[in-house]
């Protein structure tokens, strides 16, 4: 028998949530305790070793895996949410969709200055949600050390645009088309 590498456990759903789309479902991948383990193992492994303070996930599966991560390499988690979503003091960063814009927050004594942040998300398309997370982290002072993903949707160039601020980019897999 073949060993399963992550990629094999995230579904394809075509035409989701447009005609066109290729989702791809990371539930499946979350769902299988084997799975998980080998998407957290491989998410965390170039930053293990290292001094890492905290995880920020992104909404909403980066919290999932963002905080598996920070579990395990015992550290800290912050969530970067949705413009609403944060009970106390917020900075905002608005970032652009594809048919408009959105919003992203972080509460403002999240970090201590200096802190040395790894961003933790399922999917890098655009690039657009993690640069607004990176900013964010960035105007608390912390020193953002990398980014993990699990899926790369080369073709939409998020890495390119992320490693153009000097980010270290870390991906599990890549699936072609959007």
């Amino acid at each position: 028998m073949q060993k399963k590498t992550v990629q094999d456990y995230i579904r394809t759903i075509p035409d989701f949530p447009h005609k066109g789309i290729m989702f791809r479902d990371v539930t499946t991948l979350f769902a299988d305790a084997r799975g998980m383990r080998l998407c957290v193992d491989q998410l965390l492994a170039p930053w293990a070793g290292e001094e890492i303070d905290a995880v920020a996930g992104l909404e909403a599966r980066g919290f999932i895996l963002g905080g598996a991560v920070a579990h395990q390499l015992g550290c800290g988690f912050v969530p970067i949410r949705k413009k609403g979503k944060l009970p106390g003091a917020t900075f905002e960063q608005e970032y652009v969709l594809e048919y408009g814009t959105a919003t992203v927050e972080v509460h403002r004594d999240a970090l201590p200055a200096g802190a040395r942040v790894l961003l933790v998300d399922d999917l890098l398309a655009t690039g657009g949600t993690a640069k607004a997370g990176i900013s964010l982290l960035e105007r608390l002072g912390a020193e953002v050390v990398g980014c993990a993903f699990v899926v790369d949707l080369p073709e939409l160039g998020g890495r390119r645009a992320l490693e153009e601020m000097q980010m270290q980019i870390h991906t599990l897999c890549d699936f072609e088309g959007a």
